[in-house]
């Protein structure tokens, strides 16, 4: 007899989510849509081969190396093939290294860092084609967006990142339809993820570099707990809205059960894909702002770092936590990593190299005299004309020793769904990336390769191309 013999009285989120990821017919997404994520997996790819020339990135293959060799392929590195989870781990820690992800704004959400590890390795793992792997992605990123959007941004209020945690449940119902998993089994899968989706903020406190290990963390619990369900575990069904479901156990106070319609909204009807935005900086999305504010006052009044007496960046209420919190390491980062979430160091980068790039986050960068004795100078204030999440908005007032008061707001970010950077844009950005790790003749078949996913290269054949190993 099953251990579970109650009876369903009303559809569960979960369930709902798992009819769409295990129904979608990839013919049904939009030409439009899927040019988009292949863009997204583009700028995903470039990325995490710039992060294979990292310290970092080093060191975390060497961990994952520990636990035995396999047959995943990891990103930039052809000699160091993984199982299956590790590789995923790998490949999501190096999307997410330097903060140069993709996001949604208004589910605060970096989507693909999760979501396309777990395509590309499951998928080359089960021989699927480049149009079921692209099919996939697109599904988990429905899914991901959707759900981080329920949050409204209250994850970050309550110390956890939704990458991580929000990730899990799309990793797997991506490996889940990669595996031909019924929607049912795909309903249980949710349920078992819930017990392993994670991600603190608390390296907010000291820069440390856990958040980096988050999505692919995602991926490691997606592609477990669809393995699980599977093999007929059973998961509990309202992972989501359940007593100790998702959004009451992670929000508290900030859960506000109307909200829960967000997570199924408009599936099959609008491609929350077409939203996501591509960053044109290496740093916490809630610093661009700011930044391009400064870089504008600069450049428009011809501002000197030693002209500036104070400077006051108003930013919404609801990211202070996570880029003018702790006001020490803020205005003086111990290490690059704080640098990526500081609004005062972004904004003093701007204003004395008029750029906030990967060269303003080198060591010598980060001891600049220059740049700290402006840093020193920032404030911030809540702005009170912020719309969060739906933009990302800054402004920058800068008072300078002459006594004029000057400013300068960005009502949202570059890169945000209505102030887009275009495909040319994140192919440039791919290109400079991808340079860092490789010769201009692999990078090219690289981005004919992802820009192609629809024209018959498989998933296993991607991964080798971008191991480095074809």
């Amino acid at each position: 007899m099953s251990e579970h013999t109650r009876i369903e009285t009303s559809e569960t989120i979960a369930q709902r989510l798992a009819g769409f990821v295990e129904g979608l017919d990839g013919a049904a997404v939009p030409a439009e849509v899927r040019a988009r994520a292949r863009h997204l997996i583009l700028d995903a790819v470039g990325i995490a081969l710039a992060s294979t020339q990292y310290d970092f990135s080093h060191r975390t293959l060497a961990a994952l190396r520990e636990f035995g060799a396999g047959d995943g392929d990891v990103i930039g590195y052809g000699a160091a093939r993984l199982p299956l989870r590790d590789a995923v781990m790998m490949n999501g820690f190096l999307i997410h290294g330097l903060d140069y992800d993709d996001t949604h704004t208004r589910g605060v959400i970096h989507a693909t860092a999760s979501c396309f590890p777990a395509a590309l390795g499951v998928g080359a793992e089960t021989g699927a084609s480049g149009r079921d792997l692209l099919t996939a992605y697109v599904a988990g990123m429905e899914v991901a967006t959707r759900l981080g959007s329920v949050a409204k941004g209250g994850f970050h209020q309550t110390g956890f990142h939704p990458t991580g945690l929000i990730g899990a449940f799309a990793c797997a119902l991506i490996a889940g339809r990669l595996r031909g998993m019924t929607d049912r089994q795909l309903g249980h899968a949710q349920g078992i993820v819930l017990s392993m989706a994670s991600g603190s903020l608390e390296f907010l406190e000291d820069g440390a570099w856990t958040k980096r290990l988050h999505p692919g963390w995602a991926g490691v619990a997606g592609i477990t707990a669809a393995a699980l369900a599977r093999n007929g575990f059973v998961g509990p069904k309202a992972a989501y809205e359940g007593r100790f479901g998702l959004f009451p156990s992670h929000l508290g106070a900030h859960f506000d059960p109307a909200n829960l319609a967000i997570a199924t909204d408009g599936l099959d009807r609008e491609w929350e894909v077409a939203q996501v935005a591509v960053k044109p900086l290496p740093a916490c999305h809630f610093t661009h702002a700011c930044a391009d504010a400064a870089v504008a006052l600069r450049a428009a009044h011809a501002i000197r770092p030693e002209q500036i007496a104070h400077v006051r960046a108003l930013v919404p209420a609801e990211v202070v936590k996570t880029v003018c919190e702790p006001v020490q390491h803020k205005k003086k980062p111990q290490n690059s990593y704080d640098a990526q979430f500081s609004i005062p160091f972004a904004v003093a980068s701007a204003f004395v190299h008029g750029r906030f790039g990967l060269a303003e986050l080198e060591p010598q960068a980060l001891a600049d005299p220059a740049t700290l004795a402006v840093a020193a100078k920032v404030d911030y204030e809540a702005d009170p004309r912020s719309a969060f999440p739906k933009y990302y908005s800054g402004e920058v007032i800068v008072t300078m020793k002459d006594g004029r008061e000057l400013s300068h707001r960005e009502h949202m970010n570059r890169g945000a769904s209505d102030r887009p950077l275009s495909p040319a844009d994140i192919v440039a950005k791919f290109r400079e990336n991808a340079a860092m790790a490789l010769a201009p003749a692999h990078v090219a078949h690289i981005e004919e390769a992802v820009l192609g996913l629809d024209d018959g290269i498989s998933a296993r054949e991607l991964s080798k191309l971008l191991a480095g190993r074809a």
